[in-house]
């Protein structure tokens, strides 16, 4: 019997790489499997670790009319020739795009996953244009899965779409591989040459720029550091202050202060044995679907202190697993952190129940069972 068609799209290669790794070879057993992405080296890497074909497809991650007609003409190029059964796409651009480009072929199944919103903290014309192109991917979707609870009340109360909204499972895309994020040998081999027992690490991962909360984490651990100088920060991601710019006193603290380290992106052992180092995960960022470096830290036993945001308050329990601060409010997050540093009973306490919260809710093969029935599900709605 001929396997159904899926086409699993998203913008740019390193959602494809990080969210679906190994969900694509395992969703191979049941489908045939096509993922679509903008050309990179890391969409080489997706083809040869899932052993799935890739297409290739320039798509701006920016408004941009031009380049986007552009790309909308070569994907439903793309759906004509490979007739899916089923198309799947997250991420904004690949969203718009993936989704009127199946509904102008009348691909049968059509879903678009929300993994957040980028309007709540955009304004003016901007934020406008953004809701609008989001009423126009649900609009063309037969399915709208939002990320997490957070993303499904803003969809709903700004009325970005009257279509039925469901959150599989507790949410997230990906879900978290116990066995992987874990303590292994090989990970703490790495992490010993990194530890410093004689301060309190705090481990932030993610990009380097402004909505992430990087100028409040740097104000707030450079307060905090003039109080207890036993305490570090560490900064794992890459630099897009380029694009989303910090502050100048946020760039010269992550450039001159001596117990801040930047170390740039950093990938599979290395990166777990960051959060291996770490006495506590800080993630002050202004918006998110649902962050995986949240579960990720809790995987590796690491209590998290976090904005009061969509997908964040949803990992986080105040008290049980971590901390929940205001958005924007570098006080209240230094605070948060001193908590941290000087209440070592309660960090304890934390630390202990982070890795079983993670296990209880947000294990991968959870996680996938419940995207693999929902893909059942929305293929015989159609028949």
């Amino acid at each position: 019997m001929k396997k159904r068609k899926i086409i699993r799209a998203s913008t740019i290669p390193w959602s494809l790489e990080a969210f679906c790794n190994g969900l694509l070879r395992e969703l191979s057993e049941r489908y045939e499997v096509v993922a679509l992405s903008s050309p990179g080296e890391l969409l080489d890497i997706v083809e040869e670790r899932e052993g799935v074909r890739c297409e290739r497809i320039e798509m701006a991650r920016h408004i941009s009319p031009l380049k986007d007609l552009v790309s909308l003409f070569r994907i439903l190029r793309l759906f004509k020739k490979e007739k899916p059964d089923i198309v799947h796409s997250m991420t904004p651009k690949a969203g718009l795009l993936c989704m009127l480009a199946g509904w102008m072929v009348r691909v049968p199944v059509r879903i678009h996953t929300f993994t957040g919103l980028v309007f709540p903290s955009a304004t003016g014309v901007k934020r406008r244009l953004l809701m609008l192109t989001d009423r126009i991917t649900c609009l063309c979707a037969t399915h709208v899965i939002p990320e997490g609870e957070g993303v499904k009340h803003d969809m709903e109360f700004y009325h970005i779409t009257r279509k039925p909204l469901r959150v599989l499972g507790h949410g997230n895309v990906r879900g978290v591989d116990m066995a992987y994020y874990s303590r292994r040998p090989e990970v703490m081999l790495l992490a010993d040459k990194l530890l410093d027992d004689s301060v309190f690490t705090f481990v932030f991962v993610g990009r380097i720029a402004r909505d992430k909360g990087i100028n409040e984490l740097c104000e707030a651990f450079s307060r905090l550091n003039k109080a207890h100088s036993s305490t570090r920060l560490i900064i794992v991601g890459p630099d897009e202050s380029e694009l989303d710019p910090i502050s100048t006193s946020a760039r010269d603290i992550i450039d001159h202060h001596p117990s801040v380290q930047a170390v740039g992106m950093q990938r599979e052992d290395n990166l777990l044995a960051y959060y291996a180092i770490g006495d506590c995960f800080v993630l002050p960022s202004y918006r998110e679907g649902f962050p995986n470096t949240v579960l990720e830290a809790g995987a590796m036993g690491l209590p998290s202190i976090v904005t009061d945001i969509n997908g964040s308050r949803e990992i986080v329990i105040e008290g049980e697993n971590g901390l929940i601060v205001p958005p924007r409010d570098s006080k209240a997050l230094c605070q948060a952190m001193l908590r941290m540093v000087e209440q070592a009973g309660e960090h304890e306490h934390m630390a202990s129940n982070a890795r079983r919260m993670v296990e209880e809710r947000f294990e991968q093969g959870y996680v996938r069972r419940c995207l693999y029935a929902f893909y059942e599900e929305a293929e015989e709605s159609t028949l």
